[in-house]
């Protein structure tokens, strides 16, 4: 096969798999056997397009083509009589629900899927890890470090969550107005989990994927559509202001740019400003939460020129409010950070180093990352450099490690870098 049609088929499948997994899912009532019905409708891609060219609509015909490879799947499933009529009102109705099939359908079931993960029958302990899993296309070992649990007990929770939508039948659809806020909690904590998968990835040779942070912003535009909540809109703020630096974030090399560093002519003024009056109008409800207090956090920095012009004092009472909303020890880091900031690096040091004494953040490479950086700067080399090393050892993704690398060898360690 040509290598440019390898690399078009690869971004097709980067660009639409969640998309065709979730209607997949919707159509056949089962994560399973869409998952095997995507794999399998690749696989006919790779041929059939090798020798005709990508479609114009490729997602359609995946979706098609994908739904008839689990028509066969279920067929040949068939071994015992008893099963056969159950197996064909399956297949019957497979094929009712794809006589047709609008393209806002196909937009909007990632929204479906995420609400049938979210569904209240879904222990919550799964909810979010499943929908990483099929909505964002995490893999399980990623999920796993980030809920700092065994690969091999997340991928048993996955799996139960997926049994479970089987079993209970929960269907593939955006609820009723009256159980929108019941689930509501869940479904804007997976859309922004799928927002930093896009806006720094978990691992991986780039440190952003932007496919993901702009689905998650779409998902989180129809969600305000569907319920104006105040924590609604100060999730869409949040990401719109995040997602106005992306230009900024790296460089030529797609390594990483520190927020202090970035020329600010590059943010998106017009992300800005549609997430500076989302803030606003979170806030004038006076029952806002934890996302619009983080959006307020993010409008500072927007407003202002420079990493030393910043309203610090600002920050870290927007960050106060926050550890009394939700207390934990990532907010309490950047609290440090931005102390840090406004007191010098000493002040922030000392509450860093609390946090680790309580054992906290210590596989977090981030924490000893920050820990690094304020030992830097107040000349503490030595201990800069383990720190470095520490965050360096935990690190998944190659942006990031060369980063580290590069502020190791800036301390004359570039051998115990390597």
């Amino acid at each position: 096969m040509p290598s440019d049609l390898s690399l078009q088929i690869e971004a097709v499948y980067r660009a639409e798999s969640g998309k065709v997994l979730a209607t997949l899912a919707r159509l056949l009532g089962d994560i399973d056997l869409a998952e095997e019905a995507l794999q399998e409708a690749f696989v006919a891609a790779l041929k059939a397009w090798r020798r005709k060219g990508i479609p114009a609509q490729p997602a359609a015909w995946l979706i098609s083509t994908g739904r008839f490879k689990a028509i066969d799947a279920i067929r040949k499933r068939s071994r015992l009589h008893e099963l056969e009529p159950e197996l064909q009102a399956r297949i019957e109705d497979i094929q009712a629900a794809n006589l047709s099939f609008a393209e806002r359908d196909i937009q909007d079931d990632r929204l479906r899927l995420i609400f049938a993960c979210c569904h209240p029958a879904i222990d919550p302990s799964v909810q979010v890890p499943l929908t990483l899993r099929e909505v964002c296309g995490l893999s399980t070992e990623d999920i796993a470090a980030a809920f700092l649990v065994p690969t091999a007990t997340m991928a048993q929770r996955i799996v139960r969550g997926k049994s479970k939508i089987r079993a209970a039948k929960i269907p593939f659809a955006i609820p009723d107005a009256s159980e929108l806020p019941e689930r509501l909690d869940s479904v804007l904590s997976v859309v922004y989990l799928v927002f930093n998968e896009g806006y720094s990835a978990s691992s991986g040779d780039s440190a952003l994927r932007g496919e993901l942070s702009q689905e998650a912003i779409r998902l989180a535009r129809l969600l305000l559509q569907l319920l104006p909540d105040s924590e609604v809109k100060g999730l869409l703020a949040l990401m719109l202001l995040h997602e106005s630096r992306r230009t900024a974030r790296t460089d030529a090399r797609d390594d990483i740019v520190l927020l202090e560093d970035q020329d600010r002519r590059l943010w998106d003024r017009g992300l800005i400003e549609e997430g500076l009056q989302l803030v606003q109008a979170s806030l004038a409800t006076q029952e806002f939460g934890f996302y619009t207090v983080q959006a307020a956090i993010s409008a500072v920095h927007a407003e202002s020129p420079s990493s030393s012009a910043t309203d610090w004092a600002q920050i870290v009472a927007l960050y106060n409010i926050l550890l009394q909303i939700d207390p934990s020890p990532v907010v309490e880091l950047n609290r440090a950070v931005a102390v840090a900031m406004r007191d010098g690096p000493q002040a922030g040091l000392e509450i860093v180093d609390t946090l680790f004494a309580k054992q906290e953040l210590r596989r977090y490479h981030l924490a000893h990352s920050a820990r690094g950086e304020l030992l830097r700067r107040l000349g503490q080399e030595s201990q800069a450099e383990s720190a470095f090393l520490t965050a360096l050892s935990l690190a998944k993704q190659e942006p990031e490690r060369r980063f580290l690398q590069r502020r190791l060898q800036s301390l004359g360690a570039s051998e115990s870098a390597k």
